[in-house]
């Protein structure tokens, strides 16, 4: 496995959550010296949950003074722990650092171009990390860890708690993973996006009403451009033809973010927005079922 042999020698322990896996990556990891934590899969699955079961080992194993996340499709670049570590140093409030994160084939297709864009974020002092971090240990377990229910958007969600709780999160300008999105096909971004506006709902729902205002805007930006204009605009022709200018917003919006982003990421921006609103309508709805049946959130 890339991923496991990208991890440097002198970096102990190491642990591998294993979601029920069928292709040899438990036997590797245990030849590669890593502890096997094997998932139980008969309950749901989320990365949150996965990345939780890790710590926990890491608890049972001790001696931990920062934990380095990283995903199974990607592989850690030379230099990257030693410079993590160094930025600790330099900004002792912080809780985690994160670097560049890359897509290993940008080139393969417009979906895995969209993914390498996404991961630029601005270097310095931000608000959330991705899924590759390495995190202190100390900050992260005192949170709680990950909220397990979470199926996307774990990651801002615990940084939001680690910031309010006084904690600083960081990106230096070091390369710090490749990634392997492998999204050949137009099927795939959709899901991807309708998993990000799902993720801005809940986000919204758990912490919209506080003063960070979590996702509060990219689940209205969502619901506005996925859904809200064109019903407005169906809705208008009942009364005026006049109503149909309305998607003229469309092209107005899709140049302003072609001159901001380029064409690629401008267009797919605003088209995400609509498997993005229907992500956020199936939050909702599957909110209102569980509220209906009785069950209790996490919160």
């Amino acid at each position: 496995m890339a991923c496991l042999a990208s991890i440097p020698g002198d970096v102990t322990p190491v642990v591998y959550v294993d979601s029920g896996s069928t292709d040899g990556s438990v036997a590797a990891a245990r030849s590669a010296g890593a502890t096997v934590v094997p998932l139980d899969m008969t309950l749901p699955f989320t990365a949150a949950r996965a990345r939780n079961a890790g710590l926990e080992a890491l608890d049972r194993l001790g001696g931990v003074d920062f934990v380095q996340f990283i995903d199974g499709d990607c592989s850690l670049q030379p230099g990257w722990i030693e410079a993590g570590i160094a930025a600790f140093r330099e900004h002792p409030e912080a809780a985690a650092v994160c670097g560049r994160r890359r897509e290993r084939h940008p080139e393969a297709s417009v979906w895995n171009r969209l993914c390498d864009a996404e991961w630029d974020t601005p270097v310095g002092e931000t608000k959330a990390c991705g899924g590759d971090v390495l995190m202190r240990w100390d900050a992260v377990t005192a949170a709680g860890g990950y909220n397990p229910t979470l199926i996307a958007g774990e990651e801002p969600e615990l940084c939001l708690r680690l910031r309010a709780e006084g904690w600083q999160v960081w990106r230096i300008p070091v390369e710090m993973t490749l990634h392997d999105a492998a999204m050949t096909r137009f099927g795939q971004w959709w899901k991807r996006s309708r998993r990000a506006g799902h993720a801005f709902a809940e986000g919204a729902a758990m912490h919209g009403s506080t003063a960070e205002r979590h996702w509060v805007t990219e689940t209205r930006r969502a619901v506005v451009w996925g859904v809200g204009i064109p019903l407005f605009a169906v809705a208008g022709l009942l009364f005026t033809p006049w109503a149909g200018m309305l998607l003229l917003a469309y092209p107005l919006q899709a140049l302003r973010l072609i001159r901001r982003l380029g064409p690629e990421q401008g267009v797919f921006t605003l088209l995400g927005k609509l498997p993005e609103a229907i992500g956020v309508i199936e939050y909702h709805l599957n909110r209102l079922r569980r509220r209906n049946a009785g069950l209790i959130e996490y919160k």
